[in-house]
């Protein structure tokens, strides 16, 4: 086997960036000689993470097969999220705590997805099965992971294990989880000089749902009319992307992590059915979701539903 390349989805966050460099740590230790990668550049809350504890952020690959044979995926099994040539290269195994769709290989794997907050929790019990000991250096990232996906525990997807394992990664990293949780999330909040294509791919997933391509992006913010402000550009764009990538729709969700709200812009045909899975009216393309802030557990599974129908 070639070098195993490990690496989270397209847009990647700082779950996914991290992940990948702590499953990379944790093969290379197991023996499996691995390296992180990236399928795009880091965030600013990321570069936050990787500055604060010194770690150089993975290398960027455009595909995997004129380098390996074999492959690694952490947070996201979806194929449309993954590497543009997934379906050339053997998956050696997926580490996870999303759903399960688009997802089917040739030879037997590992395979761990748990329901989780966050694809480092998962980790951090992997290495605790395997008394692996977790540089401080690592556990820092794994802990920013973790702040990050569960937006410092207010996610309705947190659950016990996460704060179980960002309590212990804490210690091991040797930081201040508030004072250093509320930095970083704020590092990743600065979207003034962001452009409206940045905007619209600095969290973007696409989904399958019933018979319709859902692209679904995500912004946090400390005031989400900021944003909104920015609606018709927006809007245009979007309509764009629909265009030119064949989504039926696109729906930004505008996060305020003060709050824990969420703004809700949609683009696109159905918006009838998207406002149908929120329950809410859509007054210009713009609904506003109170208690929304987790897009895997609260976004994702309702217009899934709704779609299906």
């Amino acid at each position: 086997m070639n070098k195993l390349l490990v690496f989270g989805h397209q847009n990647p966050d700082t779950d996914a960036i991290t992940s990948a460099i702590a499953y990379a740590y944790y093969l290379n230790h197991n023996g499996t000689e691995a390296e992180a990668v990236a399928l795009g550049l880091p965030s600013e809350e990321t570069i936050y993470a990787l500055n604060q504890f010194k770690i150089d952020a993975p290398r960027v690959i455009e595909t995997a097969t004129n380098e390996t044979d074999t492959v690694a995926l952490v947070d996201h099994n979806e194929a449309q999220q993954s590497v543009s040539d997934i379906k050339d290269v053997e998956v050696y195994a997926v580490v996870d705590h999303h759903r399960i769709a688009n997802f089917e290989t040739a030879n037997p794997l590992y395979y761990r997805a748990e329901p989780v907050g966050c694809t480092n929790t998962i980790l951090y019990k992997m290495f605790q099965e395997k008394n692996i000991a977790i540089p401080a250096d690592i556990a820092g990232l794994m802990l920013s992971a973790i702040i990050s996906d569960t937006l410092l525990f207010k996610s309705p997807t947190c659950t016990p294990e996460d704060e179980a394992a960002a309590s212990a990664l804490t210690e091991i990293a040797g930081v201040s989880l508030q004072e250093y949780g509320l930095a970083m999330l704020k590092a990743g909040t600065n979207l003034d000089d962001k452009s409206i294509a940045e905007l619209l791919t600095l969290d973007a997933k696409s989904f399958p749902m019933g018979a319709k391509n859902v692209r679904i992006a995500q912004v946090n913010t400390v005031d989400v009319q900021d944003v909104l402000n920015r609606k018709d550009e927006l809007v245009a764009a979007m309509e764009t992307e629909n265009a030119v990538q064949g989504y039926d729709v696109f729906l930004l969700v505008v996060t305020n992590i003060i709050d824990s709200d969420s703004a809700l812009l949609a683009v696109g045909s159905h918006l009838d059915t998207v406002a149908s899975a929120f329950g809410v009216s859509l007054i210009d393309n713009v609904a506003l979701l109170p208690g929304v802030v987790s897009r895997k557990k609260q976004v994702v599974p309702p217009l899934t539903e709704a779609f299906s129908k």
